[in-house]
């Protein structure tokens, strides 16, 4: 815009051509030290004071630290100076350059559990959760956190074969399973209704149908009363 400041009036409505330097940033090493597209450029924000997870490593909470630890770092584009996936600068690296690194590869030694006795628990939980005294959102709710992070534990592998699809299927049919499994027999009839479903619905979409049948249990019991002897 103002790179024609220069130019006649009567151009000042004509397409800006971009200069050839245009592309500086796109073009940028993105190894080199200096520019705002380098992997190793640090925001103002960025300082050692900044506080990235709400609660502090205290050992025993290490797997749930280290999940929120890994989400922050990521979404600062900064966790490849922890993995080691960020290379080290051939001549400007500044002194203790691989200390992180091995901080937390200390730390995973240390603290470090199995993942075995989490996901025996969470499976456990899912198996024995149902709906009870629980509205549908509420029900719905605890599942997926249980699901959610059973999905940290176990996650799914990358996948181009073709066959990612399928496993995704299998996964959203299992989590229907259980939805409709641990709902109170007054639902009885709607769960028939979607079990009769070939493919079955996705979760969202049984969750959905549930959630309205709820509804209309809850506005026809509002509008019972004596009959009105006038209306006949």
């Amino acid at each position: 815009m103002a790179r024609g400041g220069q130019q006649h009036n009567n151009n000042r409505f004509q397409a800006l051509t971009p200069p050839a330097s245009s592309n500086t940033m796109d073009q940028q090493d993105p190894t080199a030290m200096d520019g705002t597209n380098s992997l190793y450029f640090l925001h103002s924000e960025d300082h050692p004071g900044l506080i990235l997870v709400s609660h502090p490593l205290t050992g025993p909470n290490y797997n749930t630290w280290n999940r929120a630890m890994f989400m922050a770092l990521n979404a600062k584009h900064k966790l490849g100076f922890v993995d080691g996936s960020i290379s080290k600068p051939s001549a400007q690296a500044p002194p203790g350059w691989n200390l992180v690194s091995l901080q937390q590869h200390d730390l995973h030694k240390r603290f470090h559990q199995s993942n075995a006795p989490r996901i025996f628990q969470i499976k456990q939980q899912l198996q024995g959760l149902c709906q009870a005294s629980l509205d549908i959102n509420t029900y719905y709710t605890r599942l997926k956190i249980l699901w959610d992070e059973l999905k940290h534990y176990q996650p799914i592998p990358v996948c181009h074969c073709g066959g990612m699809k399928a496993w995704l299927d299998y996964q959203q049919q299992e989590y229907v399973m259980q939805f409709l499994m641990g709902l109170n027999e007054s639902y009885g009839t709607i769960r028939e209704q979607i079990l009769l479903n070939d493919p079955l619905p996705s979760i969202s979409k049984v969750f959905n149908l549930v959630v309205q049948e709820e509804r209309q249990r809850t506005i026809g019991t509002g509008s019972t009363g004596p009959a009105n002897p006038l209306a006949f």
